[in-house]
């Protein structure tokens, strides 16, 4: 079996701009990674998202419609309303991905990693299984609370990443207690508004009017951070962008083509900030590669690369997500 490789993100961001949003809460922060002093990359193309006008319709960004993880009040949530004024609900990251690749949509938001669980795999497997492009990266803090009606609770229901990244503090303090996974942390809050015996996990805003903050801040680790994906029809792919993500499937098993794949970046200077095999599901052993890198499509080192890729893959395919930038989300 290959092994999992990931690779962590070391590329400190130069260009750093706060745009506040009269339509939420957030602050938001857009990065850009520079390409360095000596490279002779041309310069970027320039990039509409993620402030003004759609690439190919010249709609206002915001004005168009998203969609994300449902009910209101999910992390995905959260992040999607830094994206679109307009956002609607799915239960599922695979519904979500493919009812943008369907038009459906203009915009999908969806988890794809935390800092404490790692990867979302149903992220992975949706990116490889439909057509889309991906037009930027939000990343955003997230702050997990125990919400109840009370104390006296013998269930503790939520999404099962949100329990996961809960986990020390539920075995400390609740070891008793049955942990129950939704489709959702928003569905979890529902379930303890519905049911005195249930508590949720979710941000501490969600408790509203009738849900006592049993307990805040009850992450394992204080510096728990998601990243999102912004998906779009792959007509808006883009080469613009301090990073880039790749799907590759070699359709081939042989000594030596995990170190190949890497090469071809390496040989070009190019840091992998992830790289991770997920099964194929064609048959036991065959895997494919969702790769990031620190370099945009535009560039020329990219796109040798990525030539040498798609040779490594002749049997199989390589698709191209696209080259975004980063955008960190406050609340």
């Amino acid at each position: 079996m290959r092994p999992t490789l990931c690779v962590p993100q070391l590329t400190p961001f130069s260009c750093r701009r706060t745009v506040t949003d009269s339509h939420s809460r957030f602050s938001t922060v857009s990065t850009t990674q520079p390409a360095l002093a000596i490279s002779r990359e041309p310069s970027p193309p320039l990039s509409t998202e993620p402030d003004g006008l759609l690439p190919h319709t010249g709609k206002p960004l915001r004005n168009m419609k998203a969609v994300t993880l449902g009910p209101a009040g999910t992390y995905s949530h959260r992040a999607a309303r830094a994206v679109a004024d307009d956002v609607e609900f799915r239960e599922s990251v695979s519904a979500i991905v493919a009812a943008v690749a369907d038009g459906e949509y203009e915009r999908g938001v969806v988890p794809i990693e935390n800092s404490i669980e790692g990867s979302v795999t149903e992220t992975l497997d949706a990116l490889s299984d439909n057509d889309v492009s991906v037009t930027q990266e939000i990343v955003t803090p997230i702050r997990h609370a125990l919400l109840a009606q009370s104390r006296n609770f013998s269930i503790v229901a939520s999404h099962s990443q949100a329990l996961a990244q809960c986990r020390t503090y539920l075995e400390a303090e609740y070891p008793d207690v049955a942990l129950e996974a939704v489709a959702s942390t928003a569905r979890g809050v529902e379930r303890a508004r519905n049911d005195p015996a249930v508590a949720g996990i979710g941000h501490p805003d969600n408790a509203g009017d009738d849900l006592e903050i049993v307990a805040e801040d009850i992450q394992d680790r204080q510096s728990n951070a998601t990243r999102f994906f912004v998906v779009a029809p792959p007509s808006e792919r883009s080469d613009a962008g301090g990073k880039s993500s790749v799907v590759v499937y070699p359709n081939a098993n042989y000594p030596g083509l995990l170190l190949e794949l890497l090469e071809a970046f390496a040989e070009r200077n190019i840091n992998l900030s992830r790289i991770e095999s997920r099964p194929s599901g064609d048959r036991l052993g065959d895997y494919l590669f969702h790769i990031d890198f620190e370099a945009g499509l535009y560039e020329e080192r990219a796109q040798e690369a990525l030539a040498d890729v798609e040779a490594i893959a002749e049997k199989g395919w390589v698709r191209r997500l696209g080259s975004y930038d980063t955008r960190h989300v406050l609340y």
